[in-house]
């Protein structure tokens, strides 16, 4: 069952963008918060941001801050993610994720979220 719907992804250069976009495929009474996070093959997945449904407080990975930025339409429970200069090791499948049991559960890694997309993947060439 498709919870959540990506699109957006793609393959550029190093230090070129990208927008993903993420909305929901079913309706839930409440979205405490969404957000992204990635996996490289091999590799464990990675949070990249997220975004609180109410104050839009949000949190991003250490290694994005500056270059990502994550936004959000609560109407519709629509999540954006602008990637700018995008590096080679950005490469990965990017994961849409909402939390929509409790608040207190967005502060958990974004992975640990209850409802996640396919996937949509993100390639960066250098």
């Amino acid at each position: 069952q498709v919870q959540l719907v990506e699109s957006g992804g793609g393959s550029v250069q190093a230090g070129g963008s990208l927008r993903l976009s993420c909305t929901a495929a079913t309706f839930w009474a409440s979205v405490e918060c969404m957000g992204w996070f990635r996996q490289a093959p091999g590799k464990e997945p990675e949070g990249v941001a997220s975004v609180y449904s109410l104050g839009g407080e949000t949190n991003y990975a250490d290694s994005v801050k500056g270059r990502f930025t994550i936004s959000r339409i609560n109407a519709n429970h629509t999540v954006f993610l602008q990637m700018n200069n995008l590096k080679p090791e950005d490469t990965a499948t990017y994961y849409c994720a909402a939390e929509t049991r409790s608040r207190r559960y967005c502060s958990a890694p974004t992975h640990e979220y209850i409802r996640r997309g396919q996937g949509t993947q993100v390639t960066v060439s250098s």
